[in-house]
């Protein structure tokens, strides 16, 4: 396999990349595991998370970055201190407190330089369409804009394609996915309040959990409580 079949894969540690992760493998690339830690409630989880998968797929690298500027700008309940994480509400058309303001544009410019660096041809990252309802920097046109700032940004030799495999994707699809392709979702972490167990409430716990109730699959991780989000 040459460099060029190697794909940056952003990995929180939640079950989208992971997806993402595989779903880059079936396509045929090798992938080289960019984790952040930004401040993040449950950063130590979800790197411990990311971690493993690494070692489940034998991933060609890893690359764990510590930052802290987004938490240090602060307004988002994920790394502010002062804000409450809130309870999932799935029919709301908000931008919920949950957002950290131009996070994706950050990894990604991470995931760019750690791709160019090691001739990668690609950049994964496992957003969908119920975040873009959320978060601006999740949306179809932001990734198209960013390809482009991919494109001016680098090298002129470089090709690096941005992809967004579930972008049009339902979580549930993406859970559906990802049971295709043997996700291990057991080693995956989703929730924003809790290290362990999983709060169950959360606006990511509930997206989750609904996923898998619709399909009539079990989550495999553990649960401070497990509502029915499936009518």
């Amino acid at each position: 396999m040459t460099a060029n079949d190697s794909a940056v894969v952003l990995v929180s540690g939640g079950m989208d990349s992971a997806t993402a992760v595989y779903e880059a493998m079936e396509r045929g690339y090798e992938p080289y595991f960019l984790h952040a830690s930004y401040g993040q409630e449950t950063e130590d989880r979800e790197r411990a998370c990311a971690e493993r998968l690494a070692e489940e797929v034998d991933a060609a690298d890893f690359l764990h970055i510590e930052t802290d500027h987004l938490a240090r700008i602060g307004a988002s309940s994920l790394t502010d201190e002062e804000m409450e994480v809130a309870d999932a509400d799935l029919d709301s058309d908000e931008i919920p407190s949950s957002y950290v303001p131009f996070r994706n544009a950050n990894l990604l410019s991470m995931a760019v330089s750690y791709a160019e660096a090691n001739d990668c041809s690609a950049v994964f990252i496992g957003a969908h369409s119920e975040d873009f309802s959320g978060y601006p920097d999740c949306r179809p046109a932001f990734f198209e804009a960013f390809q482009t700032v991919i494109d001016v940004g680098t090298k002129p030799e470089t090709e690096i394609d941005l992809v967004a495999p579930f972008v049009e994707y339902s979580k549930t699809e993406i859970a559906e996915r990802g049971l295709e392709l043997g996700v291990p979702y057991e080693h995956t972490w989703s929730c924003y309040r809790s290290e362990r167990p999983a709060c169950g409430t959360c606006d990511a716990c509930a997206f989750r959990l609904e996923a898998f109730q619709s399909l009539g699959e079990t989550d495999p991780i553990e649960y401070a409580e497990r509502p029915s989000y499936v009518e």
